[in-house]
């Protein structure tokens, strides 16, 4: 279960009745849409349904009956965000967007390159500070995945932006290989890899262009900065220099 501060309203008013639930906001929208596919259990506050979540008072038993034809508040809950209106407060509002907009400059750092100067990554305070030049405002009601083309069509006036994946390969040293490259190799998508007779590591993977420092950072970390890397243009190649 979540907590109440991070739970917002759900609420239905039929047959004279309100009633209401406490759920976590993304949760909610996932089931509104008939998208969610999580356990039910993990996205409530409390696993009730009531006439006023604020004074805990619950609708009669009979009501139930009438309007869902169960009293189980398992079964009930999801039709009471189905059928009923999400209700949030302006300070969860304000959290909620603050929130989501952290997590669109992520997704945007994390994916995006600058064509202008050889895909280079941009820094997470340029998207930022870009953003901030535009008219976009996020959806505190929208999932984050759904405003990203949004966010992007409103920077490009503004920054050189693209979304790209890099495929680069690595070689690490026999004395790093064993433990390096478990690590290196669940950063990105592993296209290929290939043990070396000197008992080196080569691999080949593929990763949102976004992370390309991240990725080195990785490397350089686990190999003590006696890995070889080199970004890969023909998916035919898998040597590093």
């Amino acid at each position: 279960m979540i907590s109440l501060d991070e739970a917002v309203t759900a609420r239905l008013e039929s047959h004279g009745q309100r009633f209401e639930v406490l759920v976590d906001p993304d949760a909610a929208l996932a089931i509104k849409r008939e998208e969610f596919d999580g356990d039910l259990e993990d996205v409530i506050a409390a696993e009730d349904v009531f006439e006023d979540a604020d004074r805990g008072d619950r609708p009669p038993e009979n009501m139930l009956e009438e309007v869902f034809e169960t009293t189980e508040p398992m079964d009930i809950i999801p039709e009471v965000i189905k059928r009923g209106e999400i209700q949030i407060t302006a300070d969860q509002r304000r959290e909620m967007m603050e929130q989501k907009h952290k997590q669109l400059v992520q997704r945007i750092t994390r994916n995006a390159v600058n064509p202008q100067m050889d895909d280079a990554p941009h820094p997470p305070e340029r998207i930022e500070s870009a953003l901030e030049e535009t008219d976009f405002r996020i959806d505190p009601m929208e999932p984050v995945e759904t405003q990203v083309d949004d966010a992007l069509d409103a920077l490009r006036p503004v920054i050189p932006i693209r979304f790209d994946e890099i495929t680069v390969a690595v070689q690490v040293p026999a004395d790093y290989a064993g433990s390096a490259q478990a690590k290196i190799r669940t950063f990105g998508e592993l296209e290929r890899e290939e043990w070396q007779a000197d008992g080196s590591w080569v691999g080949v993977l593929t990763f949102p262009a976004g992370m390309q420092n991240d990725f080195y950072d990785v490397v350089n970390e686990h190999t003590s900065g006696e890995a070889e890397t080199r970004i890969i243009k023909d998916e035919d190649e898998i040597g590093t220099r």
